[in-house]
């Protein structure tokens, strides 16, 4: 069968894309935004990318075109379809249908940590050598694709609240049919298509309602906003995370580095590993329950989890030159840029990078270093500083629904510097004023570049967050840094 899937650069449709193909089935795609890691997974698996959404590109016609949820009425191609006749089926849908009903379906939803925690339970799966298929949001780095089919019985698939399709506006975790399901979190997102925290909390309970009697449901303690999910009504066992639940943890390395574990109050293990971050403690204790619930035993869990390597654009360092180092991650909403400012600074704080580990400096020096950003050696140490590069390129971010909390999310950075094209919608200037002089705003790119390249020294970490390609502002930081000479 020859599918063509429209709007297939994105994380979602390109690995439904990976997934007919491993079926045998002919694939083609369009997509208006081609760049990395998708597109070169789409090429290594001799995919074809046609540019745009033109009406051409369903002529001949397959013989099945799988709409993705980018996909709006007036566009040639939709248009055209709708006037054709053509079949057409969401990827949601096609994945329930050729895939997901044969499969026990272990699904991770939320607001934030999906796509780490479902690669964290994909790969403690495969560790186990349960050899899962998956179709997860970004790419894991233990398995340098997005998805796969993997064999019979288990799937792990990232369940997204992201509504389905233009005539499909259900949130697309409605069609996955989980048997054991992980909620992390739940906040208000996504205001192009929900006006309120009820209305995705009434999606979260159409798919709770969609877990069998024998499945499982984890969830954070005590997180008011999923409490109040499950009192809508519960027909599946359930298991709890965090202080006082079923799941909890011990820090043993203030980072998260290392922890213990505890279930149902009984020491069960230890983790040692390389993220950091309390959301990642919390993360884990989600996939323990998961795989246990799979059968996988705790011991090997435990295990597994030392052995994961994280996901490309979570926290992922991109390259160092002359000591700075520079990340990528994909965080595009308050909550989740703190949390990742948090990891990355108690990652420093373990290097010994940031003040107040830098001994025999006083409080007092430190607490003026850190307030003016001061960068240099003080106690025969290095001291770093987080330069934060941020794109506000989600829906929801360009409607400025965040903008109350954006300049407070980004408080633990030292520098700041925000892309706002004139297109944004919103007065950057006004919403990070708060930050002060630590904040820049810049129309273009080539200026973040050439300030971040000018101001970075030895032992400074740029973050730069987006869940776009940012324009290859990696790789231009890194060669700007580089031509900057020794000194910087």
């Amino acid at each position: 069968m020859h599918l063509h899937i429209l709007g297939i650069c994105g994380t979602f449709m390109g690995g439904i894309a990976l997934l007919a193909r491993a079926l045998g089935h002919t694939v083609t795609g369009s997509d208006a935004n081609v760049y990395p890691p998708m597109s070169t997974q789409l090429a290594e698996a001799g995919i074809g990318l046609m540019e745009g959404y033109d009406a051409s590109h369903l002529d001949p016609a397959p013989d099945l075109v799988v709409v993705g949820n980018a996909m709006k009425r007036g566009l040639p191609v939709v248009e055209y379809l709708l006037d054709q006749g053509l079949p057409y089926v969401s990827g949601p849908e096609w994945l329930k249908q050729h895939l997901l009903r044969d499969r026990w379906v272990l699904a991770v939803a939320g607001t934030h940590g999906k796509t780490t925690a479902a690669s964290m339970l994909a790969w403690v799966l495969e560790d186990a050598g349960l050899q899962p298929g998956f179709l997860i949001g970004g790419v894991p780095r233990d398995f340098g694709i997005s998805a796969r089919l993997g064999a019979a019985p288990f799937f792990v698939v990232e369940a997204d609240e992201y509504d389905t399709a233009f005539f499909d506006k259900r949130s697309k975790f409605v069609h996955y049919l989980p048997r054991t399901l992980i909620l992390n979190n739940l906040e208000f997102d996504h205001a192009d298509i929900f006006d309120d925290l009820g209305m995705i909390q009434r999606q979260f309970h159409h798919l709770v309602r969609t877990v069998p009697g024998s499945g499982l449901i984890i969830h954070p303690e005590g997180e008011a906003a999923l409490d109040q999910v499950l009192a809508m009504g519960c027909w599946t066992p359930r298991e709890s995370v965090g202080d006082g639940g079923d799941w909890s943890a011990e820090l043993l390395a203030a980072d998260g580095s290392r922890f213990a574990v505890f279930q149902k109050g009984e020491p069960v293990g230890e983790v040692q590993w390389e993220l950091t971050g309390r959301h990642n403690v919390a993360n884990a204790l989600a996939v323990l329950a998961a795989a246990r619930h799979a059968g996988v035993p705790l011991a090997q869990g435990l295990a597994a989890l030392g052995r994961f390597q994280g996901v490309k654009r979570r926290l992922e360092l991109r390259g160092e030159v002359r000591g700075i180092r520079v990340y990528d991650d994909f965080a595009h909403h308050p909550t989740a840029i703190a949390t990742t400012l948090e990891g990355l600074r108690r990652q420093a704080e373990r290097r010994q990078l940031f003040l107040p580990d830098a001994e025999p400096a006083t409080a007092e020096e430190a607490g003026t270093a850190l307030t003016a950003g001061t960068a240099g050696m003080v106690g025969g140490r290095g001291i770093g500083r987080i330069l934060a590069v941020l794109e506000p390129r989600s829906n929801t971010m360009r409607l400025g629904v965040h903008n109350a909390s954006l300049a407070a999310s980004l408080s633990l950075a030292h520098r700041i510097y925000v892309h706002a094209p004139p297109d944004l919608g919103w007065d950057a200037a006004r919403v990070f004023a708060p930050l002060g002089p630590r904040a820049t705003i810049c129309s273009r790119v080539e200026e973040i570049v050439e300030q971040v390249a000018r101001e970075a020294r030895r032992s400074d970490q740029v973050l730069v967050m987006s869940n776009g390609g940012f324009q290859g502002i990696h790789e231009r930081l890194l060669a700007a840094l580089a031509a900057a000479g020794p000194e910087g």
